[in-house]
């Protein structure tokens, strides 16, 4: 299917997310989307989906024009999204997702669940994405559910499919899978555009690039046409090969009282630490594939999770955790940047402004009884959507009309803004641009460098936990282990991730 839109442009109130975007996209090809957080990427795809309508330009599928009022539609005409946030219900099974809403005759007047799971094997062992058709989406992994979108669009006679930053929550070896599986369509006609970040991956998998930029089509070719550097001064418009994280081994507060302290915390069979130390000014960094232990692990720390929680010892700043509260742990200076923004960082239907105080203790934020100050918070909301680079930096915007990477930028300029003691980051630069993935990260090693700071790194990101940590973790199946101080091998990370015997991680699995 070739794909062709010219002069498109979308409009949410005064803010102009596409300005004239154009995009080709040649038949049987694999076809990067790039940009910076909130170009306008995610718009395009959702316009091409059928979810947004264009306020103008001209959409042609093999030379024929064509306009989407709903998905429906869209995958009627042979195009199907995967979405960064899965659009999945969690009570239902793989197989019940994938054929939700299609029409056969094998149903019947019930649904046959043994036939529906049949065509799911046959779907998977076609494609090679493997999943249990008759598994729970919310017992699956993030791989899992990954695979299960994916599938979802391919059994409704997907020919151009959409994929919006479809490695984000991956370990490596599920993107060598993924890939695979890519080409594979690939060789058999189907077309694919991909929205990624991670430019490695686009010069191994694309063979087209298309740039936007503010909303506009700033460059458009082959992929072998162009370097990594240019591509990113494209879509950021500067070259940003020169900051630098400045991640020296800290040293400064290595003999001080660690900022938190585990030992022998556990969370049913889901969570096994044995113990694990975070000192001022140190970043400690944790690996492991998704589904692991990551989420129990800062959700412990955070108060997210709180039942069937057993710990011998679980303090911060030399003060049990566990019988504080949020809140409580909040105002203590625990930070949390959690691993699902929408689901975990904000309300998505508040403003910008309501989700930047959101952890502010109320005391500080009234003129009278019960009476917000709602200039000053409105004036302290934009500088800080200033200062964390926010687009656009309006604090009375609803989260939910940002694009991911603003949304998470949000989230961050919240949690830093309070100076906090010790920072719980998971995930922090997940589908975030260059240029952004590095600003947090260089306000990461700011906060323990210059602030000392504790921060606990949680990330599937090897080279993320690899370049930023003083200490390395690995999580296998809930058991975290020590792999080394900052050098370890990469190799040996990817192993203990995946238990193959380093250090102590065959005694811990």
């Amino acid at each position: 299917m070739h794909l062709q839109c010219t002069g498109i442009n979308k409009s949410f109130g005064a803010t102009r997310a596409l300005n004239g975007a154009s995009l080709d996209v040649a038949e049987g090809s694999i076809h990067a989307l790039l940009g910076e957080n909130g170009a306008g990427k995610s718009t395009l795809n959702n316009i091409l989906a059928g979810a947004l309508q264009a306020d103008g330009g001209v959409i042609e599928l093999d030379g024929q024009s064509c306009r989407f009022a709903s998905p429906q539609e869209a995958y009627a005409a042979g195009i199907g999204m995967v979405h960064q946030h899965f659009l999945l219900a969690g009570a239902l099974t793989a197989a019940e997702n994938i054929l939700l809403g299609l029409r056969s005759s094998a149903w019947g007047w019930r649904f046959d669940r043994v036939r529906a799971a049949e065509r799911v094997r046959e779907l998977s062992a076609r494609t090679g994405l493997q999943t249990d058709p008759e598994k729970r989406v919310r017992d699956m992994s993030v791989g899992e559910r990954q695979r299960v979108e994916i599938l979802k669009a391919l059994a409704r006679g997907t020919r151009l499919l959409l994929l919006d930053e479809p490695t984000a929550v991956l370990a490596p070896a599920e993107i060598e899978t993924l890939f695979a599986t890519l080409r594979t369509l690939q060789r058999s006609g189907c077309t694919i555009v991909i929205v990624t970040h991670k430019l490695d991956e686009v010069f191994a998998l694309a063979s087209h690039v298309t740039v936007l930029r503010r909303g506009a089509t700033v460059h458009a070719g082959p992929i072998g046409a162009i370097s990594r550097q240019e591509l990113i001064r494209k879509m950021v418009g500067e070259d940003v090969s020169g900051l630098s994280l400045n991640a020296s081994p800290q040293r400064a507060h290595a003999g001080a009282r660690p900022l938190l302290e585990l030992s022998d915390v556990s969370v049913g069979h889901a969570l096994n630490v044995a113990g694990l130390a975070v000192h001022p000014g140190e970043i400690v960094g944790v690996a492991g594939v998704e589904g692991n232990g990551q989420e129990e692990l800062a959700g412990v720390l955070t108060g997210m999770i709180s039942a069937g929680v057993s710990a011998r010892q679980m303090d911060f700043a030399g003060v049990p955790l566990l019988p504080l509260s949020i809140q409580a742990r909040h105002r203590a200076g625990l930070a949390n940047i959690p691993g699902d923004r929408q689901r975990e960082g904000l309300v998505l239907e508040m403003s910008l402004c309501e989700n930047v105080h959101l952890r502010e203790p109320l005391e500080h934020r009234v003129l009278g009884l019960n009476v917000l100050d709602e200039a000053a918070m409105l004036k302290r909301a934009e500088q800080a959507l200033k200062e964390f680079d926010v687009v656009p930096p309006d604090a009375t915007l609803t989260a939910g009309a940002l694009s991911g990477g603003n949304q998470q930028k949000v989230v961050i300029a919240r949690e830093f803004g309070a100076q906090p003691k010790l920072i719980v980051a998971n995930n922090p630069v997940r589908g975030l641009d260059v240029k952004a993935a590095a600003a947090v990260q260089a306000w990461l090693v700011a906060a323990a460098r210059e602030r000392a700071a504790g921060v606990l790194l949680i990330s599937s990101d090897l080279d993320e936990v690899l370049s930023l940590s003083d200490r390395v973790f690995a999580l296998y199946r809930g058991n975290l282990s020590e792999v080394g101080p900052r050098g370890v091998a990469r190799e040996d990370l990817g192993r203990a991730m995946v238990g193959a015997g380093v250090g102590n991680v065959e005694a811990a699995a």
